[in-house]
């Protein structure tokens, strides 16, 4: 299987696949994946996140010339909970060209995801040390975010130094702008959600089709209506999980172990 990246993702994914499945990765590095968008915004992103992992699964099968072919692509952003924390959900997806299926892993989880912009080294030094630093690399730009001159791969504290320095020197405004690089080979966290995702690929491609026994008979919808422990009115927390095949359209509707919904998510006792 093909697996294109420059960011070190086959040293978590492959041994996980090839315990899991007996899958051998191929690493495909002809295609610089920066030109498909980058987190620290020298190239924007086209299309959804699963449309970025499809188009570079099918670069890495087209280099590789081979038939199946998978790729990640993660995203951050604020938890849908309460909206106060950064969340890295990453997506992994297995396109077989041979049996015309796609099976997606996915996974979310915490990550520091966060920035400063400052005049100051002994606040730079505070924020670098709480983002895990140096551990984690960090991303410099003068002035602001959005400024295009950029020093990445930052892993010591003497390049950091460095490159505040000449940020602080370059900027009208005095100011460098720091941010966590959440690219996968500088970001520890990042590469634990990657490797949960890669687990959920792995649970899927080992769940057959009932009835043509194509690998990744898997969720694909929700059915909410579950009833509320106190008034037994139905509430948005899911009853049954719709299960189908991407080969044969097979689906099956298993119901949720969970008889009752908590009150405090029932919309008619906690409006």
């Amino acid at each position: 299987m093909a697996l294109l990246t420059q960011h070190g993702k086959e040293k978590v994914v492959a041994p996980l696949l090839a315990a899991a499945i007996g899958c051998d990765v191929v690493l495909v590095t002809d295609f610089d994946t920066d030109q498909l968008g980058t987190f620290t915004r020298d190239i924007l992103r086209a299309g959804t996140q699963i449309e970025a992992a499809r188009k570079k699964a099918r670069i890495g099968m087209e280099l590789a010339h081979l038939p199946l072919g998978l790729a990640s692509e993660g995203s951050f952003g604020p938890d849908p909970f309460t909206g106060m924390f950064p969340l890295n959900v990453e997506m992994l997806v297995w396109i077989d060209d041979t049996l015309e299926v796609e099976v997606v892993g996915m996974a979310s989880g915490k990550t520091n995801f966060s920035h400063l912009l400052t005049t100051d080294w002994e606040q730079a030094e505070v924020f670098a040390r709480a983002t895990g630093f140096p551990g984690h690399g960090i991303v410099v730009r003068p002035r602001h975010a959005d400024d295009s001159r950029i020093r990445k791969g930052i892993a010591t504290w003497e390049s950091l130094r460095e490159a505040f320095l000449w940020a602080c020197d370059e900027a009208d405004n005095g100011c460098a702008f720091l941010e966590t690089d959440v690219r996968a080979h500088m970001s520890p966290m990042r590469m634990e959600v990657i490797a949960s995702a890669t687990r959920d690929l792995a649970r899927k491609l080992c769940t057959p089709c009932p009835v043509c026994n194509t690998p990744g008979f898997q969720i694909v919808e929700r059915v909410s209506g579950l009833p509320c422990e106190d008034c037994g009115a139905p509430t948005r927390e899911a009853r049954a999980d719709i299960h189908r095949c991407a080969r044969c359209g097979h689906q099956v509707a298993l119901e949720r172990p969970e008889k009752t919904a908590p009150a405090g998510h029932c919309d008619w006792c906690n409006p």
